[in-house]
Formats: C-alpha cells, sequence, structure tokens
C-alpha cells in the first residue's frame, strides 16, 4: 500500500496534487510520502512484536537527511556502508549505538572515523579487515563491537546484481570457515565478538532462501555457543523484495518474513537485527516527468520525457520494471496504446519501457513512475551535464523541498580549471 492516489481526477501523494509540486519546483522531481514511510516502518515492527530487535534502515536505498530524520524519529537504527553515509546518519541525529557498519572495503580511516564518533557494530567481511579493525581500535584504546558476516552459499533467487549470499559472491566469509574465524576474532586485542551477520540479496519475492540462510546461522550460532562464544545478535540483513509490477502477484509481506525468522531462529534468544530498505522507501516515493515530445517511428512510438537515466538508472541497470501513470487520471475505457518511454540522454540504453501500454499523452503532461522511492534519487548522477533532480517530502496536506535542484551555474563552478590551461 502506497498513499499515491488519484483525487478528483489527479493523481496525489496524500492530499497534495502531484502537478502542484511540479508547478511549484519543475520536473523532473522525486516526491515521498512521508505517511508511507512510517506505514511500512511499522509493518516490520509488528512482525517482530516480542522479540529483542532492531530495525536498522538500510541508508543505501535512500539516503536524504528529511528520509533519515523520519526514520530516526520512529526509533530506527541505520545501516550505512561508507563513513559519508555514516556521517550523514549522525547529521540526522542517529545516535551511534544505532549505527552499524557493513560493506567489504572499509578503510582504516573510516573504523577510526566511526569508532570515535560512536557504532554499534561492524559487519567485518573478511580476515584482513577484521585484523586492520582490531589495529586500528587498539591503537585507539577502545573496543570494537563486531559481527562477522557468513557466506551461507544459498541462492536468493534474484538478478544477478544483486544477489550476495553465494559463494562466487565478493560478500562475506564461507559459512564452512566460520568457525575457525570467529575463534580468531576473540583471540585479538581491541575486538569483542556479538553476533553473525548474513544478508544474500536485494529483491527476494520467495521466502525459501531466507528460511534455507537463516537456518544455517542458527545451527552456526549453536557451535560457535559450544565453542565458547557468546553470540547474542543475529543481523540478518534485509532484501525482502515489492512489487514493481501490480498486475504481478505481490511479494511476501514483512509479517511472513518475521515468522520466518522465529520459526528459525527464535528459539536462540538473541536479539535480531533486521536492515530493510527498498520495502519501507521503494513505493513511498514517485519520479515524476514531462512529456517533451511523442516521436512516431517506423513501427513503434517514442514517447521522450524530461526524465533519463540518469536520474533512475534501473531500468538501464538491472531491465528494471516500474509502472508508468499518467498523473491526470485518464477517463474510464480510453484505448491504450503502445510506446515506448525514453529520456533525452545520448544512449539507446535510456530508455524505461518498451511497448509499454499507456493512454493518449501529448507534450507537457505529466507521467509518474511508481516505486521510485528506493535506489532513485540515491544512485542518481549528472551525466549528460544534467544537474540532479530535486527530492520533496509530502506530509498531510503540505510539501517540502528536501534537496533543491542545483542551478547551472552551481553545478558548473564544482569544476576547476587549472591556472595553466
Amino acid at each position: 500500500m502506497d498513499h499515491f492516489l488519484y483525487q478528483n481526477g489527479a493523481l496525489h501523494a496524500e492530499d497534495v496534487a502531484i502537478s502542484d509540486i511540479a508547478a511549484a519546483v519543475g520536473t523532473p522531481f522525486y516526491v515521498y510520502s512521508a505517511a508511507t514511510l512510517r506505514r511500512h516502518y511499522k509493518l516490520f515492527q509488528e512482525a517482530l512484536h516480542g522479540m529483542d530487535h532492531l530495525i536498522c534502515f538500510a541508508m543505501k536505498a535512500n539516503g536524504n537527511l528529511a528520509v533519515l530524520k523520519l526514520m530516526a524519529d520512529l526509533g530506527a537504527g541505520i545501516d550505512v556502508v561508507s563513513i559519508g553515509e555514516y556521517h550523514k546518519a549522525r547529521a540526522a541525529g542517529v545516535p551511534g549505538e544505532r549505527i552499524v557498519f557493513s560493506g567489504v572495503g572499509k578503510t582504516r580511516d573510516e573504523m577510526r572515523a566511526a569508532l570515535i564518533g560512536g557504532i554499534r557494530q561492524f559487519n567485518v567481511e573478511s580476515e584482513p579487515e577484521l585484523l586492520a579493525l582490531g589495529q586500528v581500535a587498539t591503537g585507539l584504546g577502545k573496543t570494537a563491537p563486531i559481527t562477522i558476516r557468513v557466506n551461507p552459499d544459498v541462492d536468493a533467487k534474484t538478478h544477478a546484481k544483486i544477489a550476495t549470499g553465494k559463494s562466487e559472491n565478493k560478500f562475506g566469509i564461507p559459512i564452512a570457515k566460520a568457525r575457525e574465524v570467529f575463534a580468531q576474532a576473540a583471540n585479538l586485542p581491541g575486538i569483542e565478538v556479538v553476533g553473525i551477520d548474513v544478508h544474500i540479496g536485494s529483491q527476494l519475492t520467495d521466502l525459501s532462501p531466507y528460511e534455507m540462510a537463516f537456518t544455517k546461522v542458527a545451527d552456526l550460532t549453536r557451535a560457535l555457543r559450544s565453542d565458547g562464544h557468546d553470540i547474542r545478535r543475529l543481523d540478518l540483513g534485509g532484501g525482502l523484495g515489492i512489487p514493481y509490477e501490480r498486475s504481478n502477484l505481490a511479494p511476501p509481506l514483512p509479517m511472513e518474513y518475521g515468522a520466518v525468522i522465529r520459526q528459525t531462529l527464535g528459539d536462540l534468544g538473541c536479539e535480531i537485527e533486521i536492515e530493510p530498505g527498498r520495502l519501507i522507501a521503494g513505493n513511498a516515493g514517485l519520479l515524476v516527468s514531462s512529456v517533451i515530445y511523442l516521436k512516431e517511428g517506423e513501427g513503434r512510438n517514442f514517447l521522450i520525457l524530461d526524465a533519463a537515466m540518469n536520474d533512475l538508472i534501473r531500468p538501464a541497470m538491472y531491465d528494471a520494471y516500474h509502472d508508468i501513470v499518467a498523473v491526470a487520471q485518464p477517463a474510464a475505457g480510453c484505448e491504450l496504446r503502445p510506446v515506448d518511454v525514453v529520456g533525452p540522454v545520448c544512449e539507446s540504453g535510456d530508455t524505461f519501457a518498451r511497448a509499454r501500454a499507456l493512454p493518449p499523452l501529448v507534450s507537457g503532461d505529466l507521467v509518474a513512475f511508481r516505486s521510485a522511492g528506493a535506489y532513485g534519487a540515491v544512485m542518481a548522477s549528472e551525466y549528460n551535464g544534467r544537474p540532479l533532480v530535486p527530492e520533496v517530502l509530502v506530509e498531510g496536506d503540505q510539501f517540502a523541498v528536501i534537496r533543491a535542484r542545483p542551478s547551472l551555474e552551481e553545478m558548473i563552478m564544482r569544476d576547476r580549471i587549472p591556472e595553466w590551461l
């Protein structure tokens, strides 16, 4: 469910007309619904009710400070993968004890900054990282709380570019080697082992890979405890999928996901951490764009928009599907026509959809890409000299620009020409 519905023939974000936002900020732009963000977070809270747990929003899905502040006010932790994300989380008011630091390539400078600033845990991904973290922590006279990320060699049945739990993926240590690495960690100065971390991929639409992975984690927990380790925290990552194509069957609900956690891990007495991003933010956002031209070609027509692959790269990178809807509600029974929906970037890959059935649209009409709140603005670039698009947050009948569109002058002035040119 989201809060983007037609009211009186016009698409609204909560109680604000999308066309009113477009008139105020121009197109293209991202818009997020605060009510949807809160609702999706609370679904996870309900799914884990009665269990000791922390929901850490995966900031890589949406890193806007206003979104992070909204999450922090709900009591969420934040999962970060760089020191830049760490500092954004702190700037949004998230305390260090609610920040989890993930990622395969943490540098010593990043480790040092997080240890000084405060951190809940590092999710350690390799033996070299473990040794480096121990040295940095010892040098600061601190102890680094860690989980060790294990790779369970489970096929998440998702897109190859967002699968992270198979043996050929770069993430974590092989689960068969886990006891050896945990023993090494227990003997390192500056390191405190608090638990196990696992994350098998993103946009999962089947719960069976979770069940397989969590069962392996449960077995490992018992084995590590028999080795004398105090395993008290299990970080299960995120990855639960969302319904990008509304005509398809819906992915599992958070409550069903929570049931798998209870079934596989509920008897261990561990604190549970999960790191959802897409399911919280994905359907809480739209990308809104204007039609520039309808171009008639040989055998196909092209709907050319002012949004492009630099604004929303998921279709070009992952062949991802996004529902595209007219902001002005089409008349009942109007004829739909197949068009290729494309942007103005000079790449054939700048294509959002092929032969998509849409109502008649003309220059100046507004369209909205649904399910664009995650991995949308955060992955945008200025390719082809196109400024980053603004982000807008809606709360009831009010809206605010939470990231402004830079002017062309601001974009150009970030470059520097050396004196010798």
